[in-house]
């Protein structure tokens, strides 16, 4: 699903107060797509009556609305805030995606049409701090896919590359960078490229791009001049974990140049799993790969299921000595 066209949006009606809602709505009307007019972006009723069953075909529906809270929320991994930003939601369906724990079936794409209020805010605290910040503005959605509907990410990075003391980062899973490859980035944009054994790709994280696609155009941000950086996450110990990811780990080695490799930042996150996504994934997909295992995760809070702590500190123990010798350039900004 890398490429995306709604079967219907809802909208809410502030949107025609923004360009960008107006253009949406233009575009897709004139595609003959129908479009619904709702209260509230955050409660469509009969979207959320939905069964279980229908959680692919929500995925085919846009939302369109305005975003309320701009609140940043103080981070300590790869960046200083997590940024509420132009999208929640995504099209594509991992079957572990964490933000089906926050919106159930309806874990959507949702398109916030107040850009401008959002990159205010980004630029003013940016311009207002006396060091240098980073700002996660990806943590809700995935950015490429997005921009592919609306183009928001060419968008950002045309209007932050004058920004005094700020830095973007976000993640993908999403190959489609061409369109903002030849943008005046100015080493402002941190791009975060999600990788995952090929297994895991085709059988768990459906519909986004391929590894092969992943990789490729984490070599063309980088001859472009993007900062990137690389998340192995999640981690899905299934059965034979171990050899899957040591591949993956030296099909990484062989495949990226050595100037890419030197001092990249690694990040590795061991994957979290819930009743939500469980109820969700047994009724919507009841052939695919099961990610609950009983014998190896415990309930770990916020309704969800992580590794039990012996599995998770075998597991990190082994993918740090796999990556520390595999792709000894490089380096590893957490495991967790």
């Amino acid at each position: 699903m890398v490429d995306f066209t709604p079967v219907k949006v809802f909208y809410e009606a502030d949107t025609y107060k923004y360009a960008l809602g107006k253009e949406l709505l233009a575009k897709y009307r004139e595609q003959g797509v129908e479009t619904v007019e709702i209260a509230s972006h955050n409660n469509i009723p009969e979207l959320r009556a939905e069964p279980n069953e229908a959680f692919a075909r929500l995925k085919k529906y846009l939302v369109l609305g305005v975003r309320k809270s701009l609140r940043f929320i103080p981070n300590e991994k790869t960046s200083d805030y997590l940024v509420p930003y132009t999208s929640s939601g995504c099209p594509a369906m991992c079957l572990y995606c964490y933000l089906v724990c926050n919106y159930f079936q309806c874990a959507y794409l949702r398109v916030f049409v107040n850009r401008e209020q959002m990159m205010d805010k980004i630029i003013r605290t940016a311009q207002q701090s006396p060091k240098e910040l980073v700002f996660e503005i990806g943590s809700n959605s995935d950015l490429v896919m997005e921009n592919t509907v609306t183009g928001n990410l060419s968008w950002t990075i045309e209007r932050f590359k004058n920004c005094r003391n700020g830095i973007l980062t976000f993640p993908t899973k999403f190959h489609m960078v061409d369109e903002f490859l030849n943008l005046p980035h100015r080493g402002r944009v941190t791009v975060r490229m999600s990788v995952n054994p090929e297994y895991v790709v085709k059988h768990i994280e459906f519909g986004t791009s391929s590894l092969e696609k992943r990789i490729e155009a984490l070599q063309k941000l980088h001859e472009a001049g993007y900062a990137v950086g690389l998340l192995i996450a999640p981690v899905v110990l299934l059965d034979g974990w171990e050899k899957m990811y040591e591949e993956l780990l030296r099909h990484l080695a062989d495949a990226l140049p050595p100037d890419l490799k030197r001092g990249l930042k690694i990040e590795v996150i061991l994957m979290t799993y819930g009743p939500t996504h469980k109820a969700i994934n047994e009724a919507a997909f009841p052939g695919a790969v099961s990610l609950y295992d009983p014998q190896i995760m415990k309930p770990g809070g916020m309704r969800k299921y992580r590794y039990a702590k012996d599995t998770a500190e075998a597991a990190k123990d082994f993918l740090y000595g796999r990556i520390t010798q595999v792709l000894s350039e490089s380096e590893i900004a957490y495991i967790c």
